[in-house]
């Protein structure tokens, strides 16, 4: 997965302006009392702060690619230092903007306004020590993600594993005990990181508060032009389009890990073990594909071994995924993205390997920075990370606060949606397949796509569902991690594999939670990659099966995509979907189109066995 917006913005904290200026720009001149606001004064307000918070943003942006890509003290210093300063920023000015509440304003600028209010990801407390902590706080949260390694017993230094490394080894063991010390092992990096979150909860909580939310759940539910229980309700309804594939799905695969284990160890109508879906997570099962491949109908092609054989580098990946964009008129990316972008985890130096896409500059530098595997798996992600990277330049034009995507779900759909054209017919335009495979081989590939796609939908949905429990105080600090495994039950029908407790914090341990990004976009992400599809293929004509749809090519499809790319978030997402897809309702039914084979022969599958959890 990756990050999307603009990466400080996406990642960490939002925009900020400094507090001197917006003293000024209000009115609280020394000897000056504050005048009736005017929407003159409004229009001056913006046009001042947003090109002081856009020189913030670059600063701290430069500042934290050069940290995740050059992890020392020293840097993780300088990332701080920058972020602190963004932060105290920007809560002066979202705390400025509702001054101009209730004045006859242009609907842009009331816009932009409105949006400054809730551009904070992560809220500072007013008070300035507070503001540092909290900052200390979450560099050392996400330090720890970066820079955790599992050393097992008697290992040298040399030979202790990061995530990476054991990523690798969950993706292709097939050994249940190794699989469970390596899924026990990162996890025992995080232990003693509650207290750290707890404050961190604490401080963010302050700082919303400030703000006018209950909490930082809810102003994080507020970024969706709609009210947080609303939005709430959404992801619910969102969900129970899609329930029913997610569990017929997870019957076949329990009953195939049955198989695989022996009921000792995956017990049939249970929950599945989390060690042994191939992912550090749980989140995608796609590397356990061949426990469970369709025989009678065949597995399809692999992807991974075509790209091995033909000895694809890291480069030549990426330039896979800008040839498509290409294809659809689309202007190549600019010659600095490949100076400065990170394709290879260097050997030198620790770096944040995640992958995410980065507009340093906010304008045209462009850059990806990931450790590329040779695999089908990063060949979709970087398909991914391009996408932000292409939406990024499309909305560049817009006034400041606009630059961003018309939701979060937005920004991380549209280069999966592009992934779904990653079609065999589109792999023998490449030159990876002599002919496209037959009908017959479709099952196998889409049931290799819900490995990914669909069994993740419900870990999209938990990991806010716990925050916002978390943020609240639904949920306390003596209960962090048995709420975390409650909901891992409730949605996913996925649990521990061995006893875990409250000396434990494991969700710490994925990425999003540590570096505090909010994940709701990722599940509506998987959501719209489909809308987005199915109407960029009604766009381009197609006529068949959905999945077997390929925009590549079509640039009619590429100039609504661009079109809709290029509004960025000034307008409510409701109005950018429409531009697209020509429907203003998020709509799940895409999924179940896609997949319609896939469900017809789970279902028979499945007969007979004893399903759900």
């Amino acid at each position: 997965m990756s990050i999307s917006l603009p990466s400080i913005l996406r990642r960490f904290y939002g925009r900020r302006t400094a507090s001197a200026l917006v003293l000024i720009l209000v009115g609280f001149l020394p000897g000056r009392a504050s005048a009736e606001a005017t929407a003159e004064e409004a229009v001056a307000f913006l046009e001042a702060a947003e090109a002081r918070l856009l020189k913030l943003a670059v600063a701290a942006e430069g500042a934290s690619w050069v940290y995740s890509n050059f992890i020392t003290h020293d840097t993780e210093l300088l990332k701080a230092k920058a972020e602190e300063a963004l932060i105290a920023a920007t809560v002066e000015a979202a705390m400025a903007a509702p001054r101009f509440d209730g004045l006859d304003l242009d609907p842009d600028v009331a816009r932009r306004l409105g949006l400054l209010k809730l551009s904070l990801t992560l809220p500072a407390p007013a008070d300035e020590k507070a503001t540092q902590e909290l900052t200390r706080i979450t560099t050392a949260m996400q330090g720890r993600f970066a820079k955790g390694e599992y050393c097992p017993d008697g290992a040298a230094k040399e030979d202790c594993l990061d995530v990476t490394a054991m990523g690798r080894i969950l993706a292709t063991s097939r050994d249940a005990d190794e699989q469970l010390e390596i899924w026990t092992g990162w996890r025992s990096v995080f232990g003693d990181g509650r207290g750290e979150y707890q404050r961190f909860v604490e401080l963010a909580n302050e700082g919303a508060r400030g703000l006018g939310f209950a909490d930082l759940g809810a102003l994080w539910r507020s970024k969706y032009d709609m009210e947080p229980d609303a939005f709430a309700a959404e992801m619910d309804r969102l969900w129970g389009q899609v329930q029913p594939l997610y569990e017929a799905l997870h019957c076949h695969v329990r009953a195939k890990l049955v198989e695989a284990y022996g009921e000792e160890i995956v017990a049939p109508g249970k929950p599945l073990p989390a060690h042994l879906l191939g992912n550090m997570w749980a989140q995608s099962w796609s590397n356990i594909f061949d426990l469970v491949a369709p025989s009678e109908e065949g597995a399809g092609f692999d992807l991974t071994t075509i790209l091995e054989e033909r000895k694809v580098a890291e480069e030549e990946m990426v330039k896979y995924g800008e040839g498509f964009f290409s294809s659809l008129g689309l202007d190549p990316l600019p010659p600095t993205f490949w100076e400065r972008s990170l394709f290879r985890q260097p050997k030198d130096r620790e770096v944040v390997c995640h992958a995410s896409a980065w507009d340093v500059d906010w304008e045209d530098d462009l850059r990806i920075k990931m450790c590329i595997q040779i695999t089908e798996e990063d060949f979709g992600v970087i398909h991914h990370e391009l996408g932000h990277n292409y939406y990024q330049r499309a909305y560049k034009g817009q006034p400041y606060l606009f630059r961003d995507s018309a939701n979060d779900g937005f920004h991380e759909a549209l280069g999966d949606a592009i992934a779904l054209s990653v079609t065999p017919a589109y792999l023998v335009k490449l030159g990876f397949l002599e002919a496209e495979p037959p009908a017959s081989a479709d099952l196998g590939l889409l049931l290799r796509m819900a490995m990914d796609k669909v069994a993740f939908l419900p870990f999209g949905l938990m990991v806010d569902q716990w925050r916002w429990k978390v943020f609240s105080g639904e949920v306390g600090p003596d209960a962090y991690n048995a709420s975390w495994w409650a909901l891992r039950e409730k949605y996913q029908g996925v649990v521990a594999p061995v006893a875990r407790d409250e000396g434990d914090f494991d969700a710490a341990a994925k990425y999003h939670v540590s570096a505090i990004v909010p994940y709701s976009r990722y599940f509506l992400a998987h959501i719209l990659q489909f809308q987005f599809h199915r109407g960029l293929c009604k766009i381009a004509g197609f006529e068949g099966p959905l999945h077997r749809c390929s925009i590549y090519g079509n640039t009619a499809a590429g100039d609504r995509l661009e079109a809709m790319m290029a509004m960025g978030l000034s307008r409510p997402w409701p109005d950018a979907l429409e531009a697209l897809t020509g429907e203003r309702e998020m709509d799940a039914s895409a999924i179940l189109d896609y997949f319609a084979p896939l469900k017809a022969w789970l279902d028979e599958q499945n007969e007979g066995r004893t399903c759900g959890w």
